[in-house]
């Protein structure tokens, strides 16, 4: 998946949902996208983990704090697709 592509929040959601699902081993439906990653379980091994997820699929440099910056599934898959997001330089 990449974000460059016309990818919506909704599908980063998605995405971000099914890779924190396997990442603490909980069924995706029982992840509540407004609740903070550190209450879902996301500790800071999960969020490196994740920045290199995000990197990988989205073709975007992440620093290995986004977890905090965006600090929800929701803000981070906002947060994604502004970052991929082509800019007036480009």
């Amino acid at each position: 998946m990449s974000a460059n592509t016309g990818a919506t929040p909704a599908d980063v959601r998605q995405w971000l949902v099914g890779r924190i699902s396997d990442y603490l081993g909980v069924p995706a439906g029982e992840l509540d996208v407004h609740a903070p990653l550190a209450e879902l379980g996301l500790d800071s091994v999960y969020a490196l983990a994740l920045s290199g997820d995000i990197e990988d699929a989205f073709g975007i440099p992440v620093e290995p704090t986004l977890a905090w910056d965006y600090p929800t599934i929701d803000r981070l898959a906002g947060g994604i697709v502004e970052a991929a997001r082509p800019t007036a330089a480009s």
